[in-house]
């Protein structure tokens, strides 16, 4: 199943969703096949989808969680710059009209044993 969102903020929102129910499936598919992830915490930037589906699990297992928080959105045509917080998101709108990360820098939180 392709996950897509209508908006740029949407886009935000899914990905927490999938960082809370550790869905590697879900997360991957809200990206396009060639986009970047720099996430930092020691790991190696991932590039495609596999890669960024392997860097979530090494996230969730290290218990790194990701809140949506957009900020500001600057957004012309079909590229969007999602700010949020210490994240900077670069997202555009595939050809089935639905946003998808390009490049994405992560500003990642630990959570703690009772999330």
């Amino acid at each position: 199943m392709e996950a897509g969102a209508a908006t740029p903020e949407e886009l935000e929102t899914l990905l927490e969703d999938a960082f809370m129910l550790h869905d590697q499936q879900a997360l991957a598919q809200l990206f396009h096949p060639d986009a970047m992830l720099v996430v930092g915490a020691g790991l190696p930037e991932a590039r495609g989808r596999r890669q960024i589906a392997g860097i979530a699990a090494q996230l969730w297992a290290s218990k790194h969680l990701y809140l949506a928080d957009p900020r500001r959105v600057l957004q012309v045509r079909d590229t969007a710059l999602v700010l949020a917080g210490r994240t900077i998101n670069v997202v555009r709108r595939a050809a089935d009209g639905s946003w998808r990360y390009t490049i994405s820098l992560l500003d990642l939180q630990k959570g703690t044993k009772e999330r």
